[in-house]
């Protein structure tokens, strides 16, 4: 049974790499999870949002997304992540939205896009996640 957003607990150490990188959760429910990433102190070399950056603001979002359905008798962790750059943002805010494809009793699967502050669409990722019995110490 999966539980209600309000009731998730994330932890809010500062060497979180979602807080590091400023992701911030804007909205929490089973069928969406939308968050947002600066492209500031997120560049490659040549100023353009890092691709590994927008594969951790999919990563974050489709896990939390796969939490709110796993939670509490089952622990997701990543198994697969695939990302495609369609554009380059350069500034601005990017935000995500992570829907669910699957969502079973040992997976899951939800689809991010990702748009620059125009809307226009930058990156599509797609998250599986094995929903396991047991968690990693210290969750």
């Amino acid at each position: 049974m999966p539980i209600d957003p309000a009731e998730l607990a994330l932890p809010d150490a500062p060497e979180q790499l979602q807080k590091l990188m400023g992701i911030e959760l804007v909205s929490l429910s089973l069928d969406e999870v939308v968050g947002t990433m600066p492209v500031a102190g997120n560049r490659q070399p040549f100023g353009l949002l890092h691709g590994g950056a927008n594969a951790v603001l999919a990563e974050t979002l489709g896990s939390t997304l796969s939490a709110l359905h796993a939670l509490p008798d089952r622990f997701p962790v990543g198994l697969e992540l695939a990302c495609t750059h369609h554009r380059s943002a350069t500034e601005g805010l990017v935000t995500g939205v992570a829907r669910p494809l699957h969502i079973g009793r040992s997976t899951s699967t939800t689809e991010i896009v990702i748009t620059d502050a125009a809307g226009r669409r930058t990156c599509t990722a797609k998250l599986t996640c094995l929903h396991r019995d047991t968690r990693p110490s210290g969750f």
